[in-house]
């Protein structure tokens, strides 16, 4: 029967399959999504407190001592809208300068499907398992079209020379894309109170594209004395990156209409990507930030639900992502009078995005109509994590989002099986500041999204 078939390896293999094809894109809070699960996106992201979905695991694995037996599959259609802008610059190249454009460009690649499939399984009373495959982050940027002006030979009587593509390297860009297979254990200590932990095995797939034209700030550039070109830095295709981490959680109901829940996900280990030694931090290394999560969750009665989730991703524990751009031009070959190697690009402080921890809010709420409807609702912010000194990079990775609004519902079946759909709008946020290697020069960042989800789950 359907069942069987769900709970079958073909169902895995079509997910990983589907997710390996989807590609990322620059998400919501930094780059993770509001929430993992339907019901979860349809309330901000809030709901820790409040386990309603096997896929709430990725926040607490505590919750699943609280879910029904079921298996859940869904895909989201995610939509993001990336601009930047530069404008006129007083050096235009010279004097060392590196200038880009002026020029206003849209990112390419608008539509990224994102697939996840989880199943829990009560083992009795007070014991619980369940797994779940899906994707939770990344980014995808394609800049096709303008311009960077300045000398190729650094500064000198050279003349400046103005070349195609963003970074003067043809078509810039970079995909990142990030998944995960989550094995989930939970004990409940009491009717009111559980404990669970979760093994997770992460992969990743990278490319980046149209910045060879920093080949010279690398350190095996520099370490060579200038006489070695990297080969891990631009356009090397997809490289695959693997790792692991855990997390633990607990949920506590100490009366019917209030429960609490925490949870914390260890920094993903990550391997490096070698074909991308010269361009990331620790000669590729890229491993995915930790995160907490507090809830609560108040029910006035038994038809409505109020939430509020406060979560924290630590970016600059990462170096990839949170050195700043700063760090470069300590590396010798900056023109800055610099000695540290290491603040090259792939030395152990290498230059990175400069992103800063987050703190995100989430609201949330559910009201059942009916044995039939539940109607949900939500609201998240946060500061987005670039600060406007970091500007030059994130061009590549321009995750500006603060505010997201979500709607939502579930409609279940006769046999108790259910659809649910959630629907998000992050309203356009834009962020300006100079560009790192032409002060004269302004970069201007915007982006806004969509995204809309649907999923079944199959009660058991």
């Amino acid at each position: 029967d359907l069942m069987s078939k769900l709970q079958g390896r073909n169902l895995v293999g079509l997910f990983v399959a589907l997710t390996l094809a989807a590609g990322s894109a620059s998400a919501t809070n930094g780059y993770y999504t509001t929430g993992t699960g339907t019901k979860s996106k349809a309330q901000a992201g809030a709901g820790t407190a409040n386990p309603q979905e096997v896929m709430s695991l990725a926040t607490n694995p505590a919750n699943i001592a609280f879910v029904p037996d079921s298996i859940d599959a869904g895909l989201s259609i995610f939509s993001p809208m990336r601009d930047y802008e530069t404008s006129p610059s007083l050096a235009n190249g010279n004097g060392g300068a590196f200038t880009i454009g002026p020029n206003r460009i849209d990112s390419e690649n608008e539509f990224f499907p994102i697939p996840f499939v989880g199943m829990n399984k009560a083992l009795s009373d007070v014991d619980y398992l369940a797994a779940a495959f899906y994707a939770r982050g990344g980014m995808n940027t394609k800049w096709v079209g303008g311009t960077a002006t300045f000398d190729p030979d650094g500064p000198g009587p050279a003349p400046v020379t103005t070349f195609d593509g963003t970074y003067g390297g043809g078509t810039a860009g970079v995909d990142l894309m990030q998944a995960f297979l989550n094995l989930t254990y939970a004990r409940k200590l009491s009717d009111q109170f559980s404990l669970g932990a979760s093994a997770i095995i992460a992969l990743q797939r990278f490319e980046a594209r149209g910045v060879s034209t920093f080949a010279p700030y690398t350190e095996t550039f520099a370490r060579s004395g200038g006489t070695v070109m990297p080969k891990n830095l631009s356009g090397n295709g997809h490289d695959m990156s693997y790792g692991y981490g855990a997390s633990i959680g607990l949920q506590w109901n100490p009366v019917d209409m209030f429960s609490f829940a925490a949870a914390y996900t260890t920094k993903m280990s990550m391997g490096e990507f070698g074909d991308y030694a010269d361009l990331f931090a620790e000669e590729g290394g890229f491993d995915m930030p930790a995160t907490a999560t507090i809830g609560i969750a108040v029910k006035p009665n038994d038809r409505l639900a109020l939430m509020f989730d406060w979560q924290e991703i630590w970016y600059s524990d990462v170096g990839a992502v949170g050195n700043p751009i700063q760090n470069l031009f300590q590396c010798p070959t900056a023109g800055q009078g610099g000695t540290d190697f290491e603040s090259c690009l792939g030395g152990n402080r290498g230059a990175g995005f400069g992103w800063e921890d987050m703190s995100v809010y989430k609201f949330g709420a559910s009201y059942q109509l009916d044995d039939t409807w539940t109607l949900r609702g939500g609201y998240s912010f946060a500061d987005q994590p670039i600060p406007n000194d970091q500007m030059t990079f994130n061009i590549l990775a321009p995750a500006v989002m603060e505010d997201h609004f979500t709607v939502g519902f579930t409609k279940k079946q006769a046999g108790g099986n259910e659809w649910n759909l959630s629907f998000m709008y992050a309203p356009e946020q834009t962020l300006k500041g100079p560009n790192n290697f032409d002060p004269t020069q302004t970069v201007e960042e915007s982006m806004h999204q969509f995204e809309l989800e649907v999923s079944y789950s199959w009660k058991r």
